[in-house]
């Protein structure tokens, strides 16, 4: 059972006072206190360090958490190019990589950065599973890729990553077709589903796709993303966290957690919370801290690495699940 946390990268994320380079010491700091992963968002919606730019500078200086993207938007950056930074960070990590991909969402979320990268927005999801495919046929030494969208002849050689096999390539997302391309294809599955019953549901869709395709079920890693805060005053949680919601999404705490996993309360309704999607298969939860400045960030971290162990028992124990029962607590 692997807990891990998404790095505040954005400027929505930090206080006018703090500075980004405290990132490196937020990770190190997250992994003595047993976090098992460091994740970073990739984003034009505001100005934030860049994906990969941030995984870069964590490779050195940290030791054995799993680096990760939750999730990369490859569409963002030229494929081969894009190959070539993966494979370096992996190398300069030691193969501590793995790497959430998506075609971003429709609306102001996703569409106008196709626009800025001088992509088509259809087709969106077969370029995304070619891009990926190329990337795992360089990892291998090609040197040409012909698919329908991106075809490419003479291509030179590009740094191979360190992890036998290349980092692990998860999906974003839970759309029926979602569902269906993460078992044929991925190697993980990062959703971040407001119910555990829809987690447990999606992840049998996965684990059939995967099984129709000549896959184990151990061959796609079971993930979650969510967003909490710690708070005995659940009144006072939920109001930090539309805050959040907010300045990161426009959009008031009521509509995102509609939309996205969001928990806030003591801690141990949180972790009763993750227990419950843990039930439901998760085995690596990504949280995101609904805080608004460093100082608060590592306030919550502090309280959330408390939890650690009580939700790893909760996977050692699993109870069995029950989607009726999800729904009605």
């Amino acid at each position: 059972m692997d807990i891990g946390v998404l790095l505040p990268t954005g400027t929505a994320q930090c206080g006018p006072a703090d500075d980004p380079r405290e990132l490196i010491a937020f990770g190190r700091q997250a992994e003595r206190l047993g976090f098992s992963s460091l994740f970073v968002n990739d984003s034009l919606i505001s100005p934030r360090i860049e994906a990969l730019t941030m995984l870069a500078a964590l490779a050195p200086t940290t030791e054995t958490v799993t680096l990760g993207t939750a999730a990369l938007m490859p569409f963002l950056r030229r494929p081969v190019q894009a190959a070539q930074s993966l494979g370096s960070i992996d190398v300069l990590s030691g193969g501590r990589l793995t790497v959430t991909v998506g075609a971003g969402f429709p609306g102001r979320f996703g569409r106008p950065l196709y626009t800025l990268s001088e992509l088509p927005w259809e087709r969106r999801f077969a370029r995304l599973d070619e891009t990926v495919a190329l990337w795992r046929a360089l990892r291998d030494g090609a040197d040409s890729f012909h698919g329908e969208i991106l075809r490419f002849d003479d291509i030179p050689p590009t740094t191979r990553p360190s992890q036998t096999g290349g980092p692990p390539i998860w999906l974003g997302g839970a759309t029926p077709a979602a569902l269906s391309r993460t078992g044929r294809m991925y190697d993980g599955w990062l959703p971040y589903p407001p119910d555990p019953a829809d987690y447990a549901s999606g992840l049998r869709h996965v684990r059939q796709a995967a099984a129709e395709a000549g896959r184990a079920a151990e061959d796609v890693t079971p993930a979650l993303f969510v967003s909490i805060w710690l708070d005995d005053d659940i009144e006072k949680g939920r109001r930090a966290l539309d805050a959040y919601a907010r300045a990161t999404y426009g959009m008031p705490l009521k509509e995102l957690e509609g939309i996205q996993a969001v928990v806030t309360g003591s801690a141990h309704h949180v972790g009763r919370r993750l227990g419950q999607y843990v039930a439901a298969g998760a085995r690596h939860v990504v949280v995101r801290l609904g805080a608004l400045d460093l100082h608060s960030q590592r306030d919550q971290l502090e309280q959330l690495a408390d939890l650690i162990p009580a939700v790893q028992k909760t996977a050692a124990e699993p109870e069995p699940v029950n989607c009726v029962e999800m729904r009605e607590r």
